[in-house]
């Protein structure tokens, strides 16, 4: 299964080549074989997300007067028990830990997410939805559905709070995102207190032999640690030190 079939498949043509003495390609498809591999294993994407994720840990009496819960991803037309739209993976891991925190702080929370592109729907209201069917009143939910990425989510947000008189939020987001919404949101002009959900990275362990066979779910986690890094990069540059 892929990717796995497509590093056999690179590797069997840098043979081929090799046994047709053009040593270039050869050279370049098992260079290419190498890195889908690497990318594709476990003891790499956990040291990728490990870089991101052991910045912040959960703290453990959190106070606050209101939950920011950023949107991460969503199918707006995907059938659902109680609607159409459902939030993806990732993100259901974030409502899990926004519920639970709200039933232990009882403050509102604020669920920040629109879309990037206008033919879908906005994810806030998709969001709420589920945040009503696992438990949170309806009077305790505040939707920003304008955002199109997690800048946005902060200006956004930020102007929410300042409206409302909210002036210690707790931020809900993925471990892997949670360096980056914490620069977004410093330079809105506004410090939260950090609440990562959802960590994927292994603590230290022991590998064994079945962790370097090239794998989908590996992939992805590597996939989500160089979009972040890039992230980061890119706002090292256009927010400098505003972090």
């Amino acid at each position: 299964m892929p990717p796995g079939v497509f590093v056999m498949l690179l590797l069997s043509s840098s043979f081929w080549f090799l046994y047709g003495r053009n040593r270039k390609a050869s050279a370049v498809n098992f260079s290419l074989a190498m890195l889908v591999w690497l990318v594709s294993i476990s003891p790499v994407s956990d040291a990728l997300l490990r870089g991101l994720e052991a910045a912040h840990s959960m703290p453990g009496n959190p106070e606050a007067d209101v939950i920011v819960l950023l949107g991460g991803g969503a199918n707006d037309a995907a059938p659902d028990l109680s609607g159409i739209g459902a939030p993806s993976e990732d993100m259901l891991g974030r409502i899990i830990t926004a519920v639970r925190l709200q039933k232990k702080l009882q403050v509102p929370v604020i669920v920040s997410g629109g879309t990037a592109f206008k033919v879908k729907k906005a994810e806030a209201p998709i969001v709420k939805r589920f945040l009503i069917d696992l438990g949170v009143p309806e009077e305790k939910i505040i939707t920003e559905k304008e955002s199109r990425d997690t800048i946005e989510n902060a200006r956004y947000v930020v102007k929410l709070c300042s409206a409302m008189g909210f002036y210690k939020p707790i931020l809900v987001t993925s471990a892997s995102h949670m360096r980056r919404a914490l620069l977004s949101f410093r330079s809105a002009g506004m410090e939260v207190t950090p609440f990562p959900s959802g960590f994927k990275s292994l603590g230290k362990r022991r590998y064994e032999w079945e962790d370097f066979l090239p794998d989908a779910g590996e992939l992805k986690k590597t996939s989500t640690a160089i979009k972040e890094y890039a992230g980061l990069l890119y706002y090292s540059v256009a927010y400098p030190r505003e972090g």
